[in-house]
Order: C-alpha cells, then structure tokens, then sequence
C-alpha cells in the first residue's frame, strides 16, 4: 500500500508539539531534518511509530527523521503545506539549530570562532616574545645588537597589528567584507595616532604631539559641543594596540550595517556606496563611541588599581581581575602605576600581583593541554601554556582559556590566592614590563617569587583538572539504533574500563585499512573480520541504506576499535551501538550484531561515554561473538556513515 504522504507529515507535526515549536525545516536525501525549539514536547515513542518514519535521532540540535530516498521530498512537501512554513537549505537549519543555544554560548562561541583561525599567529609570536625578553634581560649587551632589534620586530608584529588580524577573521565569522574589516583594523592602529600602549606615558605623548601638556590631543568633529563634561563627536588621538573586544564590536556593527546596505541601496550605485558609507560610519563609531567607552574603563582601571594593590584584599582581587583586561585590551596600561613605584619608591610591588595572574593562567592552560583528548586542542594548549609561562598570556586566554570559560575563571582564583601571598611578603621588582619566568631577572626575593608561582599555577591547574571537562559540541541519541546513554551506573563502567580502552588496534597486530572514503576523510575498518558491503547486512533497514552507506563485518574478534579521530556522539543504554563524529561532521554509526539491542547490554561492554575524543585505533567496546549467536542474532558489524548524502564523493570498501 501506498505512503499517504499527508498523513505521515500530519502525524509528525502532532508529534513534535506542532507547528508553533519547529524553528526550522529542511530535508536531504533520506532525512527530515528539524530544529525544535522545545524537545519536552516531542512524543518520540509515537514519532517512531508514524508510518513512513524508518528511524530518528538528534544531531547537533537538530532532530532528524528517516524517511527515505524519494519520499522524504514528498513528506517535506506535505509537512510545509500542513505547517505553512517556507522551505529552507540545511545551512538554514545548522544556523537555526545554532540560534537555539542560550545567547551566552553564542557570544562565547563567536569569541572561540574567531581566535581560533588565528591561534597559530599569535602562539608564534608569544613564544618569540618571551624568549626574545628573556634574553635581553639574561645578556644586557644582546639587547643592543642589530640582531635583537631585528628579532623583537618580528615577535611583536602580530600584537602590534593584531586588531587588524581579529578584525580580518571577525568579518569571516560575522559575514562582513574582510578587505573593509581590514581597513578598520588598520584604522585602529594607524601611525598617525598614538601608541595605545603608550597613553599613560606624558613623556610618550608629549614626545608624539610636540607638546608639553602631557594630555593626548582630540579632534572634535562637532566643535565645542557639549553634554555635561562630554565633549559630542570628541575624539581622543590614540591607537588601540593590543585591543580585541574594540576591533570586534566594530567588525559585528560593520558587519550588520553592510548587509542592511546591500539590501537597501539600488545595485547600480551599490559598489559605490556601500563600501564607503560602512567604512565612514563604522569609523566614526568606533573612534568616537567605543572609544570613549574603552578609554574611560582605562580610567577606572588604573585608579582604581592604584588603590586597591595597596591591600592584601585588594590585591588579591587585582590579581584575579588582572586576566579580564587583558580580554579588554587594557592591561598596558598597567606600566603607568609600575612606573609610578618604581619613580616613587624604588620597588614595583604591582610586579607580582601581574605575574600570579599570568602564571596562573599559565596553569589552567597547561591543565587543558594534559587532561585533553583532542589532538588539535593539545597542540594549541601546550605551547599557549609555555607562552604564558614567560609572561606572554594572549595565546592561553584566548586561545584556550577563555575560549572554554572555566579554566579562565580557575585561572582567576589561582592568580587571586599568588597575589594575596605577593602582598603579604611585600615582594617587589625593581624593573616592570616582565612577569612569569622572567620575572626572576627582576624581582627582589627569588625563593618567595617561585613560592608565588607555585602557589598560582598550581591552584588554576589543580583546579582546572578537577573541574573541567571536554565540551561536546551537542549530544547525539539515535533511536532505532542507539539511544543515549548516562547515569551514574554508566560512569562508574566507563571508569572500570577505562584501562581497557587504553588497548589499541595497532597493539593487538590490526590493521585498520581504509573502508570509506569520502570528501569528509577516510574510516578505517572498525573490527577485525570480512568486509561485506551494506546491501548484504541481514537486516532491510540497513540494507536499504536507509541510515546511509557504508559496510558490513562478519567478525572474527569480539572488539571494536575507533576507525578515526573524533567524538563519542552516543552510546546505546544496550551497549550495542556507538556514534562517533569526525572532521568535517562525519557521523559515523557502528552498530554490533542485528536486532542485538533485545539482549539489554549482555554481552556488551562499552569503554567510554558520551563526549569521549578518541583517537584511531582507540579499543571502544568488547562483545560476545558466542553470545550473540546463542541469542539468535546476526552478529554482523554494522558500519554506516549515516550523513553519507551530504557527501557527493562517497566510495566503499
């Protein structure tokens, strides 16, 4: 009998809470894909039963239907006509599934998606500019040759100009132009302005204008006008070197301005106008609205600063404070009131308040790089971790630590309980502009600097490592197939086995060949035995491709291996089935034996959990070949990319 195409879309709309709870829709080639707004109202037992619907499971927000290929595009039909929704990309949905999350983790995730392009940029640089201190400061006569003049300038490239490469991957993210993100980048540093690092200095700023004032010139676009003390259009003439949250909330308002332009200026004039009109009015923006903002937060900082480093208590929050102005850009200025001691009592006690706070960054940063799974973040953590070690923090906070939050806030309490023991010991330096490692050229007390360092560091790693866990991009539970596992009986098995899953394909003499590749990566063969292809697995489901293509094992050893690096998506409270997502959003469904989710996980032994980063060849899961068979099933490896339709190129075994 024939799908009545109306009627199953019908029944999936009731199911799902009805058209008022379904954000976006969209299909591929076997799937329904959905973005609900609120998963509590979806009936999956009745979902699962509608006929026409062959399976489902969540994926990164989104709630995907299996209908099938050459029916799924006539039930979407039926469900855009029942629901009068428009059709939408499944760009659409990933963007609608994105918007779901709480506005919190979009701004944070925008903050990640931006830096992360340019980790390498500025690890490079913080590593270089930490040795290159560090040997100005060991050997005082290198730090006047042409060499060192020569390497300096290549280590601080990246932070002089870094509003302009934030401003460049901010466009990327935010969707505005690059080459105008560029231009305001370049703006905000332009050599007719300041230095931003030297706005504290009325020696810099007198020897820069030409005057004697010591106050930083303004042009003032609307002349004299004024609201209370606030001079209307005033611009103060300084640069905003090392700045990042400025150069972002320009791109994001330069980025908006010109998709509305676009939309609004009639294309014969549109390269013409919207180029210039985005690039005055975010000029003039920036320059005279975040400006002034970041300037008079400048302000409160240093003096506020000045007074509370004065006291253990407030010395300590200085240094758990120390890392949010650094996000800000402001941490320069610090070198005012260094200055300030040292001119006025000979000892910069502010020296080891910064110093905790950096090393202690330095700690959580090295903690994510040990206790990390993924290998790209490893490579990212690590040598940030040694950046910050030598007083160089950018890397390890934004690469890393403020990236995931929480090791920046344990970050926090380790440099909060240092400086609280720097101001007790009354330790000081006798120069400024170092901290960390090389803080030890400087500081007056070497054996109290390492007990501080000790103190920092260790605090943000132990805390880090006892808090913080890998973040998954979004928990998967296929139904059908695999649902999702937790709960403290699942914890406690995963920790039993977690030696197990220390095992490795390569140890026990398996090689892993290639058996799907695609324009996503490659997988290799999860279990050992004979490679069948999808359309001979004793089960029509699987067969049909439905849950989309891949192979078949008949298996001559009861183990599975990963067969890439990657994700644990789910795992089936059975402990048959495991999900794993790989680069380039594999999904990747491996599924022991048919119909073996009747045998209630007897027989099965997973050896890791949900949100696990694995690595190729990592043991995931032993199974009992007799005990399948005894049971009645096929013990055959089921093995699908189940998001195979997103890919053009996909070829087996």
């Amino acid at each position: 009998m024939a799908l009545d195409y109306r009627k199953c879309a019908q029944e999936i709309v009731a199911n799902i809470g009805g058209r008022e709870n379904v954000a976006q829709a969209a299909h591929c080639a076997t799937r329904l894909r959905l973005v609900i707004k609120d998963n509590g109202k979806i009936n999956k037992a009745a979902l699962e039963n509608v006929d026409g619907v062959k399976g489902m499971f969540e994926n990164n927000g989104q709630l995907q239907l299996i209908i099938g290929t050459g029916t799924v595009n006539k039930v979407y039909d039926e469900f855009l006509s029942v629901t009068g929704m428009s059709a939408a990309t499944k760009d659409d949905v990933k963007a609608a599934a994105a918007a779901q999350q709480p506005a919190w983790k979009r701004a944070l995730k925008s903050v990640g998606d931006v830096f992360v392009p340019i980790l390498p940029a500025i690890v490079a640089s913080g590593l270089m500019m930490g040795v290159v201190e560090a040997l100005g400061k060991v050997w005082p006569s290198f730090a006047e040759t042409d060499w060192y003049g020569f390497l300096d300038m290549v280590a601080n490239t990246a932070f002089a100009f870094l509003p302009v490469i934030v401003a460049v991957s901010a466009a990327r993210v935010f969707g505005g132009n690059v080459f105008l993100a560029a231009v305001i980048g370049l703006m905000m540093v332009h050599t007719g302005l300041l230095n931003g690092w030297n706005v504290g200095s009325e020696e810099a700023i007198n020897s820069f204008f030409g005057i004697t004032s010591g106050k930083i010139p303004t042009w003032n676009l609307f002349g004299n006008w004024q609201i209370g003390s606030y001079t209307v259009g005033s611009i103060a003439r300084h640069g905003y070197q090392g700045h990042v949250i400025p150069v972002m909330i320009a791109v994001f308002f330069m980025s908006k301005l010109e998709k509305w332009l676009h939309k609004h200026v009639p294309e014969m004039i549109d390269l013409f106008v919207v180029p210039i009109t985005t690039v005055f009015v975010t000029a003039l923006f920036t320059f005279v609205v975040i400006g002034p903002i970041f300037a008079g937060l400048e302000n409160y900082v240093l003096q506020g600063a000045k007074w509370l480093v004065q006291f253990g208590p407030g010395a300590m929050l200085m240094g758990a404070l120390y890392p949010l102005t650094v996000v800000m850009g402001l941490h320069h200025m610090y070198n005012v009131i260094e200055a300030g001691m040292l001119s006025s009592v000979g000892l910069n006690t502010w020296m080891p308040i910064a110093s905790a706070a950096n090393f202690a960054q330095f700690g959580a940063c090295l903690a994510v790089g040990i206790k990390c799974r993924n290998a790209k973040l490893k490579t990212v953590a690590i040598p940030s971790s040694m950046s910050a070690a030598l007083g160089i923090t950018e890397p390890a906070i934004f690469g890393v630590n403020f990236r995931f939050m929480k090791p920046f806030i344990c970050g926090m309490v380790g440099g909060a309980a240092g400086a609280l023991f720097g101001a007790i010991t009354k330790i000081g330096a006798t120069a400024y502009g170092v901290t960390g490692i090389p803080g030890y050229l400087t500081i007056d007390n070497a054996g109290l600097y390492t007990i501080l360092l000790l103190i920092s560091g260790g605090v943000a790693f132990g805390l880090t490592m006892f808090t913080w866990k890998e973040e998954t991009p979004a928990d998967t539970s296929v139904t059908a197939a695999a649902n999702a596992a937790g709960g403290a009986a699942k914890a406690v098995e995963t920790a039993a086995g977690a030696a197990k899953s220390a095992a490795t394909a390569e140890a026990a003499g398996f090689e892993q060949k290639t058996v799907i590749k695609s324009s996503g990566g490659e997988i290799g063969q999860p279990t050992p035995g004979k490679v069948i292809p999808y359309t001979e697995i004793p089960d029509p489901t699987f067969a049909a491709g439905t849950l989309g293509e891949g192979i078949g094992v008949e298996p001559t050893e009861g183990v599975v291996y990963a067969p890439y690096d990657g994700e644990i998506s789910s795992v089936a409270d059975s402990k048959h089935a495991i999900g794993i997502t790989g680069e380039n959003d594999q999904e990747l469904l491996i599924h022991v034996g048919v119909d073996t989710v009747e045998m209630n996980g007897d027989g099965f032994n997973t050896l890791v959990a949900e949100g696990d980063q694995v690595k190729k060849g990592q043991k995931l899961m032993e199974f009992d070949i007799a005990k399948i068979k005894a049971a009645g099933h096929p013990d055959t490896v089921v093995v699908l990319l189940t998001n195979s339709d997103d890919y053009e190129d996909v070829t087996i075994g």
